[in-house]
């Protein structure tokens, strides 16, 4: 299958039924600033004199640079500068005119990632989705906590990158731009000989009138630039090559490559170090407050000194309790603090709420205590000053545990990046195709059309069609499949995979974001970010999480408070250091922070973030939360034929004649009507009539070309070769054009379909002239996945276009009892819907072009033998390489998931339904058991620990069915 064309790729993702359209930005030299055209449908414009007045209204408006408005068709064309004026004022003038505009054009819609930093929980991740919508402009927003990353699909003619990121960080959030739409392909270069504003602003003017670059940063503090290009028209040889063609006097410009550091790594890095260095820093205060309150007490003499008073009832010990534990309550705890006045802003509470509240209660209270000792000379009263730093150290030990889990989370993603190997042995040849040298570059600037050379033993740097040599190559790392793959002539290969055994010589197709591995590395970073539906419970359970839990311990401490205060349970359950407003604030600080949402909103988020890893590097891209779970419901798979259940490779067993016709002459009009079809039998057609030309015939290779070339889908095709009209296709084509298929014709048929051959009429002036038989060989490995479907509890199905004979045929061999078959693309989709009507949820699998329809239409679509066409849009997996046993794999993967996140859900929600009531001291009065605050965060820190890990499991997933190729 062929790699999707960049063009596709760039296609606007909204489009309208007016043909609306605008422009995308181009940067223009007039005082650096980019102008757009907006072009808009205008009613009631009746003649000439309308056209005018609503040209000189726009032409006043400050930023339009000129209008023209066609009076015969209704529209305008605006050019106009979007720093000056948007494109939806430019609309009301035109209204306020008099004159109605049809529609908006929305469709020039930008998309944007963005690193978030500061999420603890899904509240969180709710509260900046809703702070990026409420952005004008904004139409879409995707946030996900465990990815720490956000997708907004914006307009840019109302607003950019700044204003959501600025939007962002008020809601208390940072944000750092990962990728813009324009960032498709970009090369980053190291520039020598920027000395000035006016060296950087000339380069930039240079590089932007360069064809095929479409957007230029220049950086002139660090002396770099960032150039994004179209692969098709230029690469980064060629505009280093520019820049240092830009050159002029004494002005010398060079350029070389510069590589970024990855900025995942680094954050995730840094992120680390954060947690671990605050974690040392309130450890460095905590240690001797545990050591001075809990310790030293327990062990006389040696602890005496603690309780000598300085000032009338304040001791030592309660004054060193003070000084160390301020420092982590104000200066490590501070960033509870900005968390929870951004999130109160917000209308909203999450975990750093909880943990202010606890540790302010205990801080504060402790104060009152410690002053009321220091003025009265008979006040004993119990500080909690251990309590706070305590429970702020196990919250970060915890979020430092949780943060490095995390990053194994995203190991799959980070193996598949570092697949493409650093250099490339990049070859010049002359004319004649001898080598003239030979140079080693950074894969990085491999261009289009290059040509490469690729020893044993190494990995090929890109996408590229053998033209030399001869080869296995490894594709496991790609498509899961360990078995070598012979490469030769015209051959294609992916970039990350390994050279086995010769020496290929490769011309680069595709490079930067085009490549396979780019296109599986998107795809699974937009599956990571996608939430899958069993989150919504999570989400709609946070929402009241925080002011329930706030609420409880409330309640909490009143409970043990009035019933301590009117005597109502026995005084000696109140520890001697402590009185009745003590014990019930322990009680309601320790229900505060125990009962912590992080937990729960991280138990669907890193599920799904390991799968899709793990279903990646097995060859299985499953393309977000959202199909991983429908793939669990599974109930009936439906199975395309040809390239599914068979191998896809067509061919030719035998051919007969039923007229006068010779056979040189039947195979050049067969040819010649096939040779314009993509249909893979039709390729088998041609290929067998060619050799029968050569053994019948002349070799001549020249074939006639058909006139008037036309398909009928799921039929066949018809043309006119010479002054003869030639159809090639089935019975139901011979049907439609009122050919007889006489008895000799219908027996050959009936003997070819009894063995699972397909029979292909050539029917030249209305006469059937004779046929071919065409085989397409079973998958060996089809019958064993069928049943082990079955095993599963899942029913298979096969729809095809091909005759009722042949489907039936090769439905017995597989073993699937219930087919359908002469069906359209359309039909198969209509198959499925009424499937669905009975209740099933059905999976589709095809090959993804052909069976498009029914892949949309059913629940789950499985793309499958898609090679290097893993951007098929259709499908919500994608089966990299062609082995049927992958739909077991997709099926089970998304069964082991679905099942991790429920036991996720039970270790996060029973944690918190079991430990509530054990903080709020139900157990007490029985067994004398409560948990102290800093227990508490202990305990609260485990519980996402806990669940991330578990979710880690589903790294050690192995395949349910592996079958060994004999």
């Amino acid at each position: 299958m062929e790699v999707k064309k960049s063009d596709d790729l760039k296609e606007p993702l909204l489009q309208h039924s007016n043909g609306v359209t605008i422009d995308m930005p181009r940067q223009i030299n007039d005082k650096g600033r980019k102008s757009r055209t907006v072009k808009f449908k205008i009613r009631e414009i009746k003649c000439a004199s309308c056209a005018t007045s609503i040209e000189s209204v726009l032409v006043d408006l400050d930023g339009v640079e000129n209008a023209m408005v066609s009076p015969l068709e209704g529209q305008a064309a605006i050019k106009y500068v979007p720093e000056l004026v948007s494109a939806k004022q430019i609309k009301e003038a035109i209204e306020e005119a008099g004159f109605p505009v049809d529609d908006f054009p929305e469709q020039d819609i930008a998309v944007c990632r963005l690193r978030i930093k500061g999420m603890m929980c899904t509240s969180c991740s709710e509260s900046v989705e809703h702070a990026i919508q409420m952005v004008d402009g904004v139409k879409k927003a995707v946030v996900g906590v465990a990815l720490e990353e956000a997708k907004v699909h914006f307009d840019p003619n109302l607003t950019d990158t700044d204003h959501i990121i600025k939007a962002i960080e008020d809601a208390g959030f940072g944000a750092d731009l990962i990728s813009s739409g324009n960032d498709v392909n970009k090369v980053h270069l190291k520039l020598e000989g920027l000395n000035s504003f006016e060296d950087a602003t000339f380069v930039q003017s240079f590089l932007e009138l360069a064809q095929g670059v479409s957007h230029v940063e220049t950086d002139l503090t660090e002396k770099k630039v960032t150039v994004s290009y179209d692969p098709n028209f230029t690469g980064p040889r060629t505009i280093i090559k520019h820049i240092e063609g830009a050159s002029h006097g004494p002005k010398n410009y060079r350029a070389s490559l510069y590589i970024p550091p990855r900025r995942r790594e680094t954050e995730r890095m840094q992120e680390t170090r954060m947690y671990r260095n605050q974690f040392l820093v309130s450890c460095l205060f905590t240690v001797p407050i545990f050591f001075f309150s809990m310790v030293l007490p327990m062990l006389p003499p040696y602890g005496n000194w603690l309780d000598y008073k300085i000032h009338n009832m304040l001791t030592i010990g309660m004054l060193l309790g003070w000084i160390l534990c301020t420092p982590v309550q104000f200066i490590v705890g501070r960033r509870f603090y900005v968390g929870s006045y951004h999130a109160l802003r917000r209308k909203s509470a999450n975990m750093d709420v909880l943990v202010a509240l606890g540790t302010n209660a205990a801080y504060f209270y402790s104060v009152y205590v410690a002053i009321k000792a220091l003025t009265s000379d008979t006040f004993e009263g119990q500080d909690f000053f251990e309590t706070s730093p305590m429970l702020i150290s196990f919250i970060l030990l915890g979020k430092y545990l949780e943060v490095l889990a995390k990053g194994k989370t995203s190991d799959a993603l980070a193996k598949l990046t570092d697949l493409a190997p650093e250099t490339a042995h990049l070859l010049t040849l002359d004319g004649e195709g001898n080598v003239i040298s030979e140079m080693d570059i950074n894969t990085q600037l491999l261009q289009k059309n290059d040509i490469i050379k690729i020893v044993p033993g190494e990995k090929v740097p890109v996408d590229g069609i053998v033209i030399d040599g001869q080869s296995h190559v490894n594709e496991s790392m790609i498509t899961g499949e360990a078995r070598p793959v012979a490469k030769r002539l015209g051959d294609k290969v992916i970039g990350g995979t390994m050279n086995e055994n010769g020496c290929l010589l490769v011309k680069v197709t595709h490079v930067g974001s085009e490549t396979a591995l780019s296109q599986i590395v998107q795809l699974v970073e937009a599956a990571q970010l996608a939430r899958a539906p069993v989150q919504k419970l999570a989400d709609q359970i946070s929402k009241f999480f925080v002011p329930m839990v706030v609420a409880a311990a409330f309640i909490t401490w009143l409970g043990w408070l009035i019933p301590g205060v009117a005597g109502l349970y026995p005084k000696h359950w109140i520890p001697n250091v402590m009185d009745e407003f003590e014990l019930a604030l322990q009680f309601g600080i320790a229900v505060l922070v125990i009962a912590c949402p992080c937990a729960l909103g991280l138990a669907t988020p890193t599920a799904v973030m390991v799968a899709t890893g793990k279903g990646a590097s097995l060859g299985v891209l499953i393309k977000g939360g959202n199909a991983l779970e429908k793939a669990h419901k599974v109930k009936t798979v439906v199975f395309d034929k040809t390239g599914t259940l068979t191998v896809g490779k067509p061919d030719v067993v035998s051919a007969v004649l039923f007229s006068k016709f010779s056979m040189e002459e039947f195979c050049d009009m067969a040819t010649a009507a096939e040779a314009n079809s993509e249909h893979p039998i039709a390729k088998a057609v041609v290929e067998h009539a060619k050799r029968l030309r050569q053994k019948f015939g002349s070799s001549n290779e020249h074939v006639a070309e058909a006139k008037d070339f036309e398909v009928h889908t799921g039929a066949g095709v018809s043309g006119k070769v010479g002054d003869k009209i030639v159809l090639v296709g089935n019975r139901r084509l011979m049907q439609a054009f009122h050919v007889p298929v006489g008895s000799e014709v219908e027996d050959y048929i009936s003997k070819n379909e009894q063995l699972a051959r397909t029979c292909v009429l050539v029917a030249i002036d209305g006469k059937v002239a004779g046929a071919f038989a065409v085989t397409d060989p079973v998958k060996p490995e089809a019958r064993i996945v069928v049943s082990f479907l079955c095993s599963m509890g899942i029913t298979s199905i096969m729809v095809t276009g091909d005759n009722w004979a042949t489907a039936h045929a090769i439905a017995k061999e597989v073993g699937i009892k219930e087919v359908f078959a002469e069906t359209d693309p359309i039909g198969k989709a209509n198959k499925i819907k009424e499937l669905q009507l009975e209740g099933m949820s059905v999976a589709m699998v095809g090959d993804g072009i052909n069976d498009s329809p029914a892949l949309v239409a059913a629940d789950v679509g499985m793309a499958i033998g898609a090679g290097t066409d893993v951007a098929i849009e259709a499908a919500d997996i994608v089966l990299i390489k062609s082995n049927l046993e992958d739909v077991i794999t997709a099926i089970d993967l998304s069964r082991k998931t679905i099942s991790r996140i429920r036991l996720n859900y039970v270790w996060a929600l029973g944690y918190n339904i079991l430990a509530m009531p054990i903080a709020a001291g139900v157990l007490y009065p029985f067994t004398g058991i409560r948990l102290p605050p800093w227990l508490a965060g202990a305990c609260m820190a485990a519980s996402s620990l806990s669940v991330v890990c578990s979710s880690l499991l589903l790294q050690s997933y192995k395949k349910p069915l592996h079958i060994k190729d004999s």
